[in-house]
């Protein structure tokens, strides 16, 4: 039940009513605080502001609880796929066979680039970063509408460009691979799933297709899934930002690139491996850097480890551990950094002081694992991340464009500088 809460502003009472969500958590208003008493909020980072209401994701860091629409994370990660669970994020709800059907076959009619966008993959240096490459692409994508895309609103066009984007992603991002590694672009195939489709179009050769292991199938299907939304972090309300000016799709999700890819953010896997390399060129196994981490030496950074919402442990890191332990069984993989990596976990699991802190490994640790072991190169990880996210920025684009009551975002500020000065010429300025 909502309720109220007072603030007193020099001796004066302001009465706000305060918003209870649907899993209890609660928030106050003060959608009125400036008109009433001129006076703002100061929320550095946002870390205790609710800048929407959503009905997508639901996080509870202190349980460790991830839910999409209300179903658990663990729960999707058994049952379901990346493209099911991309339809319940978008939709709302699991579809039913008919329309699952019906969501494949419209990623498949849209996966392929129109064929001038290639030229575009010419345009850029040959060591072009491939997150700088697909946010360039992803917004030079919405310039070739088809003639399905001719729609009066945003909103009609919404379904082909959805679709359009989730696709496209994942065709720009092994096509950028394929061109810094000198390969010719690969085509999807029509017979092939979507995460299937990412391994054919990577890996395969010409003359020769990309054999495709289950174990490794799944296992990027789950990073994909798990990494599919996470309410409102940092490229996620960039996208729902840019969304509120009534930019299309495509804009919105290109700035959303732009956000995930730093090291914060959508960089961390990759960081986990920049750390794993450090530690093998100094001739350790991960134990003397544990040590450094521990008594601060030398500014260590133990990478993957913890997490800023989840306080206990992080869901999606209990499922992808199980993936990755048998990913490396299959594939057998005598890689140092691996050991190191399953050395660092081993200690960090046992030690009082990672688990007093709760230094516990996190989805960036084992998805890190899984991408190095299958052979992807470090600086796609973030991209990677940006195909399983897709679908979540697209279900909070819809959100914004589907709330009547939606205003541009505006955020106030705090003013720090100079007060009102006279202009000096030249000649009297010291």
């Amino acid at each position: 039940m909502n309720g109220t809460a007072e603030l007193i502003i020099d001796g004066k009472t302001l009465t706000l009513p305060t918003v209870v969500g649907t899993e209890g958590e609660v928030g106050i208003d003060i959608s009125t605080l400036r008109s009433k008493t001129g006076a703002i909020t100061l929320d550095p980072a946002y870390g205790n502001t609710g800048a929407c209401k959503s009905a997508i994701t639901f996080i509870h860091g202190e349980k460790g609880i991830l839910q999409y629409r209300g179903y658990d994370i663990a729960e999707l990660a058994q049952k379901s796929s990346f493209i099911e669970t991309a339809y319940l994020l978008i939709y709302g709800e699991l579809p039913t066979a008919a329309e699952l059907t019906g969501f494949s076959e419209l990623l498949t009619e849209n996966q392929m680039l129109h064929q001038d966008m290639r030229h575009h993959f010419d345009a850029f240096p040959p060591k072009a970063h491939p997150m700088s490459i697909l946010s360039a692409m992803i917004h030079a994508s919405s310039s070739y509408p088809s003639a399905k895309t001719r729609y009066k609103t945003l909103q009609e066009a919404f379904p082909i460009h959805a679709a359009r984007l989730i696709s496209q992603t994942r065709t720009i991002a092994t096509n950028s691979y394929r061109k810094a590694a000198g390969l010719p672009p690969s085509y999807p195939k029509t017979n092939l799933k979507f995460t299937e489709n990412f391994l054919h179009m990577m890996f395969s050769l010409p003359g020769e297709d990309y054999e495709l292991n289950p174990e490794i199938v799944r296992a990027l299907d789950l990073i994909f899934l798990l990494h599919a939304d996470h309410e409102q972090n940092c490229s996620t309300s960039t996208v729902r930002m840019v969304a509120s000016s009534q930019a299309n799709v495509f804009a919105s999700a290109s700035a959303g690139v732009c956000a995930l890819w730093g090291p914060l953010h959508g960089g961390a896997n990759q960081a986990v491996l920049e750390m794993l390399q450090e530690i093998h060129r100094e001739g350790d196994d991960g134990t003397k850097f544990l040590n450094e981490v521990k008594n601060k030496v030398g500014n260590r950074r133990l990478m993957g480890f913890g997490h800023r919402v989840y306080k206990n442990f992080d869901p999606r890191a209990v499922i992808i551990k199980e993936q990755c332990d048998k990913v490396l069984a299959t594939l057998k993989k005598h890689d140092p950094l691996l050991a190191i990596a399953k050395k660092l976990e081993e200690i960090a699991l046992s030690d009082e002081y990672f688990i007093s802190r709760k230094l516990y490994p996190n989805v960036d640790f084992y998805s890190g694992i899984i991408m190095r072991a299958i052979g992807i190169p470090v600086n796609m990880f973030t991209v990677l991340f940006a195909i399983g996210r897709m679908p979540g920025w697209v279900a909070n684009y819809k959100e914004v464009m589907d709330d009547t009551d939606s205003r541009i975002s505006r955020p106030r500020q705090i003013y720090t500088g100079e007060t009102l000065r006279s202009y000096k010429p030249m000649s009297e300025r010291a």
